[in-house]
Parts: C-alpha cells; structure tokens; sequence
C-alpha cells in the first residue's frame, strides 16, 4: 500500500530507515528538513534505492498549508525537542504519525499529545524496537497473564561507548536532547522495562554522572512498582565502543531473558535447569511496516503514546530524584 507521506528531519536516522520504507511502499512526497547537508544526502540515498527525490520544505508549518491535502502520514525523525510539537501540529493537519524515540521530553507533553491524538481521531504509533518487538510484547502477556507466576525483581543495564560517538552533537545539548545516554540509547531500556510490566513505578531513585559533559552519561535506578516488585537500571555511555544490554525478569515460576531491542527472548521456567529461546513468533518488522499495518487496521498499535507516558513518567522521577543526590521520589503521588 503506497502512502503519501513527508518526512519530518532527514538526518541520520532518517537514512537509516529509508530503505525498508521504500520496500514497504512509502511514497515520500517531501521533506522538512533545515540542513542543505542532510536534504542533499537523503536524496543522494532515495536516488540508490530507486526511489523520486521529493522537494524540501525547510518549515514544518509551511509545508503543512502547502501539502497536509496531498498527503496521508508523516514520519517525524527530529531532535528530542521537537518531537511533541511537530506531531501535534502533524496530528491536527489530519495526518497519521509515527513518531521517533523517546516520545516526547517530559509526562506533561506525553499528556498533550494523548489528548491531541483523541481528539483528532488520527494514528501515533511510536518508534521503539522494544515496543514493536514481538518478543517483547510476547513477554509482556506472559507477564500480565501470571503464567510465570508472580513479578518480583527486574534488572536491565545497558552499556555504550556513547559519550565519545556523540561529542560535539545535540544529544549533549539539554535542552534539544532533554537527557544524555540514559534518555538516548538508554531510552529503549527504560520503553522496554516500562512495556514488560504494565504497571507504573510507585518509588524511584537515581544517580546520573555527567562526567564532564553537558549531560548525564552514566546513571543508575532503583525502583517499586505498584505490585512492589524492585526495579535495577543502569547505563553507562562512557565505556569501549560497543553496545551491551540485557534485561532479566524474575517471577516466582520463571526467569525471563532479553534485550533492550526485543531482539531476543529466552526463558527459564521453574524445574527447568536451562534457557530456552521462544520460538514461533512472527518475525520483527521494521517500525514503518507496523505503521502501515495499524493504519490499514490489521493489528493493533503496538507501541502507543500510553506506554510512551508511562515512560515519561519514569524519566521525570529520575530527573527529579537525581536532582536530590538520589532522594525518593513518588510518581504516583502526583496523580492520587
């Protein structure tokens, strides 16, 4: 199915998608993007993938009066700081959106594009692997279910060579990336731990270490969910290159095992002396492929603004209890 669409920033990331939305028949009629640079290299990529070179509309509120008729979705794939304004002003257009990590910089934003989304009647499907990955959502049932049993612990770390691969880049400004590593690449732990559960953090209390940069670089949290079960994150962005993560659930009848991605899942169940790898479940699609197949009504969001808040959440707690040298902090008090 060909959808008329814009995508909203091409910069790295955008190119790093164009090829499966390509495959997956997207019909890119123009771009928002301010860089020269990036426009010139995004069509320099479309023309290798046999695709057209659409126009480029440098701002977003212009090429909305000039196009929103003539087009079905959007993809945004901008800064941090922009994610909230842009999908809104894209949802009010009419359009379907799907949205890059993390969702939007605090709860407050997450709020307004619920709403915005709601009243609308529009598509927001957000871009996490984690929330896209069958694995994930797979475990995420076994979770809810109590299959496995009752939940008491989760651990996730992730571990990146971060800080020296985004020196002189916006995600060490703070106030475009809203966050370093832990809201960067450490963003798809906290999605991901946020999916597994179902359920939100009633205490939380962090560290965050800058280590010299404008932002936070290597963190650690500590949590209770509502049902009491204990949280552990850490993140470390200054480490040899590479990336490193796991994420264990532990429940009363088993052990589950995988990434921050999805990109796994193995499980241990009670009397069992050894993981095994779950098999015969549908292959992971890429974020632009699931988009159409919500939109095309054929499964169903997978990755919505819902758990997007409940992540938002999470982060703000981890803002404000590092804020305090670790302090405890209450995110369920805000909202009793």
């Amino acid at each position: 199915m060909n959808i008329r669409t814009a995508l909203i920033g091409a910069g790295n990331m955008a190119r790093h998608h164009l090829p499966l939305m390509v495959i997956a028949g997207a019909d890119i009629r123009v771009i928002c993007e301010p860089s020269a640079e990036n426009y010139a290299a995004t069509l320099e990529r479309l023309t290798e993938l046999g695709a057209p070179a659409p126009p480029n509309e440098p701002i977003l509120a212009e090429l909305l009066a000039k196009f929103a008729g003539e087009l079905d979705a959007v993809f945004i794939i901008t800064p941090h700081n922009m994610h909230h304004d842009h999908a809104k002003m894209c949802l009010e257009a009419g359009l379907d959106v799907l949205l890059e990590k993390p969702m939007v910089m605090n709860a407050a934003e997450a709020i307004s594009l619920m709403e915005t989304r709601d009243r609308t009647g529009k598509h927001l499907v957000v871009a996490f692997q984690g929330g896209l990955s069958p694995q994930i959502r797979h475990a995420a049932d076994l979770i809810a279910s109590g299959e496995l049993g009752e939940l008491r612990a989760v651990t996730g770390m992730v571990w990146q060579g971060w800080k020296d691969i985004t020196a002189g880049t916006w995600r060490q400004i703070p106030e475009i990336a809203g966050g370093g590593f832990l809201f960067d690449s450490g963003a798809h732990m906290l999605n991901t731990v946020c999916t597994l559960v179902g359920e939100e953090f009633e205490t939380v209390a962090a560290w965050l270490d800058y280590r010299g940069t404008p932002v936070d670089v290597d963190g650690v949290v500590m949590g209770r969910l509502e049902s009491g079960a204990l949280v552990t994150l850490n993140g470390c962005g200054d480490c040899i290159p590479g990336l490193y993560n796991e994420v264990y659930v532990n429940l009363t009848g088993g052990v589950i095992r995988t990434g921050i991605y999805g990109e796994r899942l193995l499980i241990r169940r009670e009397g069992e002396t050894e993981y095994c790898e779950v098999g015969d479940l549908p292959r992971m699609r890429g974020a632009w492929e699931q988009f159409t197949q919500v939109r095309a009504g054929e499964i169903e969001n997978p990755c919505p603004p819902e758990v997007g808040l409940r992540m938002a959440k999470l982060w703000d707690a981890i803002v404000e209890s590092a804020g305090k040298d670790g302090q405890p902090v209450h995110p369920l008090a805000r909202t009793a």
